[in-house]
């Protein structure tokens, strides 16, 4: 396990993750620092507790947008795909129907019986 320490409103926190992982558990620590430093400068001092947690309550309603977002995406996305079905059932019955012509067409004519003339 590697160790960091990141920086929230400039107090050190050391902290555990897989190793690799460093780079961006600092980046996402850098990100939240921001947070902080935002209300803190909205609301002044109003206590380390309360402005991490209005951070934290900030973070959850951005990652509920973008859930909601990638909810419509994909939403959208599963009513093409279903477009895109019947427009393939489309074309594969035009295409039998198209198969039938051309067979008729090519189809030698069925001998009719001579006409008798009287």
């Amino acid at each position: 396990m590697a160790q960091v320490t990141v920086n929230i409103d400039g107090k050190p926190y050391r902290m555990a993750c897989e190793e690799g992982q460093e780079a961006h558990l600092i980046d996402l620590a850098s990100q939240f620092d921001r947070y902080v430093s935002h209300l803190k400068s909205q609301f002044g001092e109003i206590g380390d507790l309360r402005v991490t947690v209005m951070a934290g309550i900030m973070v959850m309603d951005e990652l509920s947008e973008l859930k909601r977002r990638l909810s419509a995406v994909e939403n959208s996305s599963a009513g093409a795909s279903n477009r895109e079905e019947a427009l393939l059932a489309a074309i594969m019955e035009l295409t039998e129907q198209l198969n039938g012509v051309t067979r008729k067409l090519m189809a030698k004519p069925e001998a009719s019986p001579p006409e008798v003339h009287k």
